[in-house]
């Protein structure tokens, strides 16, 4: 039978183990946009570092740097099944974008888990 003391042991492990994990997200959170571009409709992801080095942290942000820049070198990503069967949204290829081909830059949510690019 399990005492009262390592029953509060237990509450306190699983309480650090699920704050850390909870600061991890946060630090790895990442940010989807949709590119809608003359051809076709994609989604990227942008760390919030990344975002804070375009200028901002929305959508209006990543629009202006690539109307500034000319392009711009972000990871697409698109729905996969991880590794224990779960539908999630994970990068699948470094791309470049090109502003004159780009017609709107739009948020985009998911109902999946975001997987952080390397």
């Amino acid at each position: 039978m399990l005492s009262r003391c390592d029953l509060i042991k237990g509450a306190a492990v699983a309480l650090l183990t699920l704050s850390t994990q909870g600061a991890w997200a946060q630090e790895t959170k990442m940010n989807l946009f949709k590119i809608v571009t003359v051809k076709d409709e994609i989604v990227v992801g942008l760390s919030a570092e990344e975002l804070q080095a375009l200028g901002g942290n929305d959508a209006s942000a990543v629009a202006h740097a690539l109307a500034q820049k000319g392009d711009l070198t972000v990871w697409q990503y698109n729905v996969h099944r991880g590794p224990n069967g779960e539908l999630q949204q994970a990068p699948t290829a470094k791309i470049g974008l090109l502003a004159h081909a780009s017609l709107r830059v739009e948020p985009y949510t998911t109902p999946y888990r975001i997987v952080p690019h390397p």
